[in-house]
């Protein structure tokens, strides 16, 4: 199927006059003396006839353009398609066969930059167009850049339109690029306007018990609500050494902190994991990872957490994926004693592309904390929703939310004679301009939503968050 075909169905023909070919070679420099008498003939006969020696104007219609240039790429003559590629932008409705058809002509002279910009070109416009995203992909490959590839072949491989064996060497390519996916890495800083920076509650007393008795306690305001901006940034990479065609060793970290003014809020983490991956088939994989992760919080280290984590990944048909895990910690405070024993966590996440854009997920998850006090120890479930992908005009977007209820194992008497419930409400929307960068940097704007119905006053709280980042991926 030719190019311009498989791009799509109907273009309008359209005539226009185009300058004497003078880049092409020596037999090409000439047109007609007479347009319309050889408005019929081909164009490749037309650009190999005689032309007087001052030059002259051959009329072609845009569909020949397109078709000679499909020809002489078949045959291998990238430059002199180049030229008549390069008319072709001139010709009104024909932006989408002259960006494709340059960024061809640029793949297959292995200049991946131009190929690169101008498939993404079409993409933000229409992120429809399911043969462009896979030469993007194969860009990508080549490039070297796995992460990215997979991603498009990804979002490419759910088009039920393509050719069963086409969808087959799809699969390939991604089970290829997940074998050769040796690093990764992320950079983002950013500025975060926050209606709470310390997630406390905005009443002004609570009551307390004192004897049979109920006395409205008053708040500082270091324990209410505060807002503020902060200075946000974050860091996340991972490197793996392959030791055999289905072993590995994968080493992840991650780093998040917000600074405010004064330190009473300032938020630091820090987690770093390390251990064996298995292949178990073409589609399926495994790791278990040794974990280590720190916090700090208003300018002092609150704790240390050591455990172990599994995790299981399974690629289906039509860019769907499962996935599940299993966290187990021990945590040492630095608070007090009571926050410190066990915690185990566990998940189950199911992806699957939308349209040709997108991808959506589902979770469930649960979260078992067993500490020194009854008081502080909870079990939690939920479930969580959410969609993402690439939207014309070169921005990505998505939404996601969650909800889950909290149990703890025995009351705070001081506050109720009852343990503490909680409902907890998370929502979370984002757009990024992946069509501009400033030096590898993109924009993007996101909006986070955090609210706690807890049975006890001081644990109720409201959170508005905005965060303006600029972000880079390796």
């Amino acid at each position: 199927m030719k190019i311009s075909q498989f791009l799509s169905a109907v273009f309008t023909a359209s005539m226009l006059a185009v300058p004497a070919l003078a880049n092409v070679d020596a037999s090409s420099q000439g047109a007609f003396e007479d347009a319309t008498t050889h408005a019929k003939t081909p164009l490749a006969e037309k650009l190999t006839d005689p032309c007087y020696p001052n030059g002259c104007k051959i009329k072609v219609t845009a569909d020949e353009l397109v078709a000679e240039a499909e020809r002489l790429i078949a045959a291998k003559q990238y430059e002199k398609a180049g030229v008549l590629v390069a008319a072709l932008a001139e010709a009104p409705g024909y932006a989408l066969q002259h960006r494709f058809l340059k960024g061809y002509i640029a793949q297959q002279m292995g200049e991946l930059k131009t190929a690169e910009a101008a498939y993404r070109s079409i993409l933000n416009d229409d992120p429809s167009q399911t043969r462009v995203r896979l030469e993007l992909a194969r860009v990508l490959m080549i490039a070297g850049k796995q992460a990215s590839a997979d991603y498009h072949f990804r979002l490419a491989q759910h088009d039920k339109s393509i050719p069963p064996e086409i969808a087959s060497t799809i699969r390939s390519l991604r089970g290829i690029l997940r074998d050769q996916r040796n690093w990764h890495m992320e950079f983002n800083l950013g500025l975060a306007p926050d209606s709470n920076i310390n997630s406390a509650t905005a009443a002004e007393t609570v009551n307390i018990n004192f004897g049979p008795f109920q006395l409205p306690l008053s708040l500082s305001e270091d324990a209410r609500a505060k807002s503020g901006i902060g200075q946000t940034g974050g860091f996340s990479g991972g490197v793996r050494f392959k030791l055999s065609d289905k072993a590995a060793i994968v080493a992840d970290v991650d780093t998040r902190f917000v600074n405010y003014q004064g330190s009473v809020a300032d938020d630091i983490q820090v987690q770093m994991a390390a251990g064996p991956e298995l292949r178990l088939g073409k589609t399926s994989s495994t790791s278990l990872q040794i974990v280590g992760a720190h916090h700090w919080y208003g300018g002092r280290h609150i704790s240390q957490e050591y455990g172990a984590k599994v995790d299981f990944q399974k690629v289906l048909d039509e860019g769907q994926r499962i996935g599940a895990a299993i966290d187990v910690r021990k945590t040492f405070s630095d608070l007090s004693p009571a926050y410190s024993g066990m915690q185990y966590g566990t998940n189950i996440t199911y992806e699957r592309v939308v349209g040709s854009s997108f991808i959506a997920s589902i979770s469930a998850f649960g979260r078992l904390e067993q500490l020194e006090s009854p008081a502080f120890s909870s079990n939690s479930f939920g479930a969580s929703v959410g969609i993402g992908g690439e939207l014309p005009f070169g921005v990505n977007a998505g939404i996601s939310g969650s909800v889950s209820r909290a149990q703890f194992d025995a009351a705070q008497p001081v506050y109720s004679p009852d343990p503490r419930s909680d409902m907890r409400f998370f929502g979370r929307v984002y757009a990024g301009l992946r069509s501009l960068k400033f030096i590898g940097f993109s924009p993007s704007i996101e909006y986070v939503y955090s609210r706690n119905d807890s049975n006890y006053t001081l644990y109720q709280s409201t959170r508005h968050r905005g965060n303006f980042k600029l972000s880079r991926y390796f």
